[in-house]
């Protein structure tokens, strides 16, 4: 990074977002709060701007950004049309957790779209975030505003770890209500495909479209060198420095023991374990970080990229995480803890 700031958080409030939306428009980055994970944006119709974007975050710039707007009417400037399944589910989940993919119009820069011919946006639920955009006056591209493969942040103050010098303003709109990234579906076609999954579920596509499938990426990597049609389909993402092991069992009892052995056999090797695990298991006197309740995996949505980071303030080296239920959100949840773990997961 060439210029550096002295990185402000700000509560959202009428002053600071008119600020945000000045940013915005001189070509600045800013941190803004959503629903599912802080954002870094920026003007997506500025080439500069979104180049910004992938220096403060050193991120590789053949991953595409999801374009952010703040009311229905922002949507037709931006796309070469509006597929009637694409339409159904905006009609549906906006504003909300789910981005669609479109055919994208000439304005949207080649630097959001990574090179592909489409573009994915969103309306998020946040009222703050539309607010911000709403204050911009511009359609927004951010990715989640932290370093290239680290945890996704879900509170103002992650942002400004990895932020601070890198951005002049973060808003702090509390921490994030869903906590993973969201759902990016391609409606183009006959069946609408969740190309990563989120908040708004295959379930929930299901009863608004009648099928939908998934994208053959949501739990595999993608090859070296392969093209990606949406942000979160590369090999290790989101992850800590420790390496992760998933452990997966639909019964809770046996998961919890077999995690307690894998720690314990961890420590022999001279490693430092931690479990990431659920509440009212018997871990013992392990080191452990709550992912919430093993029947409620929106409590591990919103906890998970919070516990990767914590990893990273431990001398942690080796965590073994208990793997949740992959139905509703629970699929998002292990999409991230996949990535995480560069899919090192253990059926037991």
């Amino acid at each position: 990074m060439d210029k550096q700031y002295d990185t402000r958080v700000l509560p959202v409030t009428e002053a600071s977002l008119a600020e945000a939306g000045d940013w915005i428009r001189r070509g600045e980055l800013v941190g803004m709060p959503t629903e599912t994970v802080y954002g870094l944006a920026a003007d997506a119709l500025n080439p500069e701007a979104v180049s910004r974007i992938f220096k403060a975050k050193g991120r590789p710039q053949d991953n595409p950004l999801i374009v952010h707007i703040s009311a229905m009417e922002e949507l037709y400037p931006l796309v070469k049309e509006v597929p009637p399944a694409a339409l159904q589910l905006a009609e549906a989940f906006w504003p909300g957790p789910m981005t669609l993919i479109f055919p994208k119009a000439d304005c949207i820069p080649m630097e959001v779209s990574a090179g592909l011919d489409t573009v994915g946006i969103r309306m998020p639920g946040s009222l703050a975030a539309r607010q911000m955009i709403a204050a911009s006056g511009r359609p927004i591209a951010a990715p989640s505003a932290n370093r290239s493969g680290k945890p996704s942040p879900t509170t103002a103050e992650h942002v400004l770890r990895d932020m601070a010098g890198r951005i002049p303003l973060i808003l702090d709109g509390g921490p994030c209500q869903v906590g993973v990234e969201s759902s990016v579906i391609d409606a183009r076609g006959p069946v609408p495909v969740i190309l990563r999954p989120g908040g708004i579920t295959p379930e929930m596509v299901r009863s608004v479209c009648g099928d939908v499938r998934l994208d053959e990426h949501v739990m595999k990597a993608a090859e070296a060198g392969e093209k990606v049609r949406s942000p979160g389909m590369k090999y290790r993402h989101y992850a800590p420095v420790a390496k992760v092991t998933i452990l997966r069992c639909g019964e809770e009892e046996k998961l919890a023991s077999a995690l307690c052995r894998a720690y314990d056999e961890a420590e022999k090797k001279g490693e430092v374990p931690a479990i990431l695990g659920f509440d009212g298991a018997a871990y013992g006197g392990r080191r452990v970080l709550s992912l919430g309740s093993f029947h409620h995996p929106e409590d591990a949505a919103q906890r998970l990229f919070a516990a990767l980071r914590r990893l990273d303030e431990t001398d942690v080296t080796h965590a073994f995480c208990a793997a949740t239920e992959e139905g509703g959100i629970g699929l998002a949840v292990m999409n991230r803890m996949g990535r995480a773990a560069a899919f090192d997961i253990v059926d037991l």
